[in-house]
């Protein structure tokens, strides 16, 4: 089974408004509300790929029991830690006379011990096939706590795969996770250098798989495609051309896509592939509403 952990999940709410002016009263669509944070994205995603998966993250307050209530709604299998916090929520405002997306992000509070070490149990229980832990920090947890994640899925013969960013991506140097997927901008703090060129991301990747970061290094590079990356081989996939609507998610649909694949044991050149194509499918819809499977399938089907 899968299990994606989500360590600062939270209430998505999604809004329009014709234009954003300073200290003026804006008029709003209703919001709509979703669960939120990179390993309950996945999940979701997952899902529209017929996939089962458990979500395992903190929830508390008010918003933690939203989100739980959200997520009964999608019928999407779940364990929340109880904690005394609450939830944090993010806001997404389109301005619908210019089609710019606006995403406020907060940072959520401070998570307690005992809920850390519980969700730590929570991994060694559920002995999953694939560990998916996704999205930020929140306040109050080192940096090297999805390093601390990586090893507990070892430990149960899991497969960890880590989508972060940061310190806390820096932080995984020599902690063997099985995948990351860093931009070319993480791929250089990464790895210290100033700059990198599309052309040598691959060399670069490969130096970070043997600086011991993770066994696969997926690199997104946006509308130029993306790479992936083993310590023998290289495959690149381009972007389809698609009109953008939102790129809310893209991302988290990438990592989904590509650990569908890898579920399946399929090539590394169709991991990253069908992986490009559900996050290319995201951004087709708006708000945060992630990928159509049919539109991922297509994608996927027009590719060399």
């Amino acid at each position: 089974m899968i299990l994606t952990v989500t360590l600062n999940p939270c209430i998505d709410k999604s809004s329009q408004a014709e234009q954003l002016k300073p200290e003026s009263k804006l008029r709003c669509t209703e919001v709509v509300n979703e669960p939120g944070g990179g390993g309950i994205n996945v999940s979701k995603a997952l899902k529209r790929l017929e996939t089962s998966s458990v979500a395992l993250f903190p929830a508390g307050g008010h918003n933690g029991d939203m989100l739980c209530s959200l997520l009964r709604e999608e019928e999407l299998e779940f364990h929340a830690v109880d904690t005394k916090v609450e939830t944090r929520e993010n806001w997404i405002i389109l301005e619908t006379s210019t089609v710019n997306q606006y995403r406020f992000t907060f940072p959520g509070r401070e998570v307690q011990e005992e809920t850390i070490k519980t969700l730590i149990d929570q991994i060694r229980n559920f002995t999953p096939e694939y560990v998916i832990a996704s999205g930020s920090l929140p306040p109050g947890l080192p940096d090297h706590f999805y390093g601390l994640i990586v090893k507990n899925a070892k430990a149960v013969g899991a497969k960890c795969i880590v989508d972060t960013s940061g310190p806390a991506l820096q932080a995984l140097q020599g902690k063997g996770a099985y995948l990351i997927k860093p931009n070319i901008g993480e791929l250089c703090k990464m790895l210290n250098v100033e700059w990198l060129d599309k052309n040598e991301v691959p060399d670069a990747a490969q130096q970070a798989i043997r600086d011991g970061f993770a066994e696969l290094i997926a690199v997104s590079m946006g509308p130029d495609g993306a790479w992936l990356v083993s310590q023998e081989e290289r495959y690149f996939a381009a972007a389809p051309k698609v009109e953008k609507r939102s790129t809310v998610g893209a991302g988290d649909s990438m990592v989904a896509g590509m650990t569908y694949m890898l579920q399946q044991q399929r090539s590394l050149k169709e991991v990253i592939s069908f992986g490009v194509s559900c996050g290319s499918a995201a951004t087709m819809n708006e708000g945060t509403q992630l990928f159509k499977k049919a539109d991922a399938e297509r994608l996927f089907a027009g590719m060399d």
